[in-house]
């Protein structure tokens, strides 16, 4: 709190430094006059601070404090945030403490006032917050500059986790007195981590907040969803922004993921927002959300679908695809393909340009052969694809560039059906089918030297009428656990299990739209997902799991009766106290290079 105080004496003294506005001294000048004007732009009751947006959930390293060293370049008055500022997400206080430490250093070299916004990445539980409070007081608070009221608000008053922010009872009644003792300022500033407008989950008193904001001068900013879009909503401007330093793809501006520090300017008429990419300046109509729309086959993936390569397991000579291009927008798409060279698998074609009309499919059929002269291990065949809108009003064109692989896949079905007991014992399994892969397996040097010795795991499948479950035994020589920590920050275990319908799954490269599940013998089962049921338990040799998911949410997602998964199993495998690490996987993670349309298919 002191600390807080200190730098709202700051702002308050920067302040009485606008008591006279500043004109320009010059000699006279007869005729002709090489300026515009000496009016200046230098209203008193204008000011500029800045926001720094997400740097956790993956953070890359030196960005966030790139955009440090580039804000004491632009000197704002203040610098405002939306929260994950750590990686957080555990109970243990050492690794708190080295992540503030951390992250405090980089502010410590700020030459203005900063103000803390907590993200779910910064408070998931009790221990995160007691460590927010002990470091910085409140979770949240508002303060008043320039006849401005900002509020500094906690999207993670319960504790929920991603997509599932809140505003409780107490905040809610800290806002509407704050309001109300502060109705005749000319603007209200709202920062919050969530974007809780956009949720689907419920956000409690969010909705209340906003009747309480409706007819008032007001803007919102957000973190939380990296990836930038601006909404026009209750008669006002809400932001969600990017990243300065998070993990994002970075695909660019037009699809609203870059780096970026926000540079707003407070005048009468309200708010001028400019984007600070680390790579240019962009005003706030950057990606609106009608673009978002227009752009969203691109995004999502559903612009260029490939159809997997399916062959009995073992064989293949020869097989069919297809490469499906789909254009729901109103502008021209023009797609380039490109197969790479490959000693193994032969295409009929290696490079094609085709044009797809507005509102149209394209469907490019492709025979593919094992080439004969070749007798080793297959590998995949790489496919490069450019997809390009072509926009009205002369704007530049979008390009977005996927590579997709394609390697003979074989689908699974599911072991016969049977009553499964969720307890982690595994007595209603007999034999597990599948088990790791050496080929998929991430170590740091020196770990997994003994190979299955070190740590393997087996699993299987089956479904009945009302869910789909999975187990996992767990073979592991040295069990590493830690209290607090997130399982795949421990020996654990971690499912993936995309439940859409094949045509998209397939082909999926990213974690979006995934169940993504995750335990260890020590954890937390009260965080797993509403309607799921896991067990994780110690065996003789390391520890076994068992997952029991609902068939309904199958359903929901494949639009009608379920008919198929695509899943991946890994496995994290810690060493020599924590020291050597290895992630076991069955099929390639789907976010690599190494994966390929069709990999861990099952169907009924």
């Amino acid at each position: 709190m002191n600390k807080l105080l200190s730098i709202l004496a700051i702002i308050l003294f920067n302040c009485s430094l606008y008591a006279q506005k500043p004109s320009i001294q010059i000699e006279s000048i007869e005729g002709p006059k090489p300026y515009t004007s000496l009016d200046l732009n230098n209203n008193p009751e204008n000011f500029q601070f800045a926001i720094v947006t997400d740097r956790t959930g993956g953070h890359r390293a030196g960005v966030f404090l790139d955009g440090i060293q580039k804000l004491n370049l632009l000197q704002p008055e203040f610098v405002m945030s939306v929260g994950d500022f750590i990686e957080g997400y555990t109970k243990d206080q050492e690794v708190l403490n080295t992540q503030w430490t951390e992250f405090n250093g980089f502010i410590d070299s700020l030459q203005m006032p900063f103000f803390y916004v907590p993200g779910n990445h910064d408070i998931t539980n009790e221990v995160m917050e007691e460590k927010w409070k002990e470091l910085f007081g409140q979770t949240f608070y508002h303060f008043v500059y320039q006849d401005v009221l900002f509020m500094c608000l906690n999207s993670e008053d319960s504790y929920r986790g991603s997509g599932r922010g809140t505003i409780g009872d107490e905040q809610y009644e800290y806002i509407k007195k704050a309001l109300e003792e502060n109705k005749d300022v000319k603007w209200t500033m709202l920062f919050l981590h969530q974007p809780l407008w956009v949720q689907e989950a419920d956000n409690k008193r969010w909705a209340d907040v906003e009747a309480l904001l409706k007819g008032r001068k007001h803007t919102v900013f957000a973190g939380h969803r990296h990836n930038y879009v601006k909404y026009d909503r209750n008669d006002s401007k809400y932001f969600i922004l990017a990243t300065t330093g998070g993990g994002s793809p970075l695909r660019g501006p037009r699809l609203g993921e870059f780096d970026h520090v926000v540079w707003v300017t407070m005048t009468e008429q309200g708010p001028i927002v400019a984007n600070l990419a680390l790579s240019g300046i962009w005003d706030e109509n950057v990606n609106t959300e009608a673009m978002n729309d227009y752009f969203k086959p691109l995004i999502n993936g559903q612009a260029i679908q490939v159809k997997p390569l399916y062959a009995p397991q073992g064989t293949f000579d020869s097989g069919k695809t297809e490469i499906r291009l789909s254009n729901d927008s109103n502008a021209p798409m023009q797609a380039l393909l490109e197969f790479e060279g490959n000693t193994g698998i032969l295409a009929d074609f290696y490079t094609k340009t085709i044009e797809v009309a507005p509102n149209s499919v394209e469907i490019i059929p492709v025979s593919l052969s094992r080439n004969p002269n070749f007798t080793g291990e297959l590998n995949p065949l790489k496919l490069r694809s450019e997809l390009t809108y072509t926009l009205p009003n002369e704007e530049p064109s979008i390009t977005k560039k996927t590579n997709y692989s394609l390697l003979p896949a074989h689908k699974q079905s599911f072991a016969p059906m049977a009553k499964v007991s969720i307890d982690g014992k595994l007595n209603d399994w007999k034999n597990l089918r599948f088990s790791n892969n050496d080929t998929h397996m991430d170590s740091t040097p020196f770990s997994h030297k003994n190979g299955n010795a070190d740590g393997a795991f087996q699993f299987d499948t089956r479904y009945d009428k009302d869910f789909l479950y999975v187990a996992v035994k767990v073979d592991d020589d040295e069990l590493e656990l830690k209290d607090g920590a997130r399982p795949r920050n421990q020996d654990g275990i971690q499912l993936f299990i995309d439940p859409r319908p094949e045509a998209i799954s397939a082909t999926n490269t990213s974690l979006s739209d995934v169940l993504y599940l995750e335990l260890s013998p020590n954890s937390d089962l009260t965080k797993l997902p509403e309607g799921i049921t896991a067990a994780c338990v110690k065996a003789e040799s390391g520890f076994n799991a068992e997952f029991r998911i609902p068939l309904s949410s199958l359903n929901k997602l494949q639009g009608g009766e379920w008919k198929s998964v695509r899943l991946n199993v890994a496995v994290t495998d810690f060493d020599a106290d924590f020291s050597h690490k290895t992630v076991l996987r069955w099929q390639p993670d789907w976010r690599s290079e190494a994966t390929f349309s069709g990999s861990g298919i099952f169907e009924k």
